[in-house]
């Protein structure tokens, strides 16, 4: 069963920024905790940071060492926290762009489990019809 576009939030995840995508899934695990279907597209370096695993120590460019303690002593989530509590909630997919896996040339990683599936452009313009709530990070 498919959500209607008013239930839903997408967020669109291109850059491999620490601070972004955890801003990206700080908004999908807003969204299914106020029982809201949420849908992460990952392009480009974002996908790229999840084929690699890079979900773990913050790593903040330029470096701030200071963001990264505070991350630590205020027990804020990681990206793979973030996205354990995204999973277990079963209101969120996380979705790898078929082109942006191409341009990488990352198909090797395909298989990791890093996302739930595979789409290119046809199928999100599908998905994403309607939907008001779009973030783009």
């Amino acid at each position: 069963m498919s959500a209607s576009p008013t239930d839903k939030v997408v967020i669109f995840l291109h850059s491999g920024d620490y601070d972004r995508v955890h801003q990206g899934l700080a908004i999908a695990a807003a969204a299914v905790a106020a029982g809201r279907r949420a849908e992460v597209y990952l392009f480009w370096w974002a996908l790229e940071r999840f084929l690699e695993g890079r979900l773990d120590e913050p790593d903040f460019t330029p470096e701030r060492e200071d963001v990264a303690d505070r991350f630590e002593t205020r027990r804020i989530p990681t990206l793979r926290e973030l996205l354990g509590h995204l999973r277990e909630s079963e209101l969120c997919t996380v979705q790898g762009c078929t082109g942006s896996l191409g341009a990488l040339g990352a198909e090797p990683l395909a298989s990791k489990g890093a996302v739930d599936g595979w789409v290119g452009w046809s199928a999100i313009l599908q998905r994403t019809a309607g939907v008001v709530d779009r973030f783009y990070l």
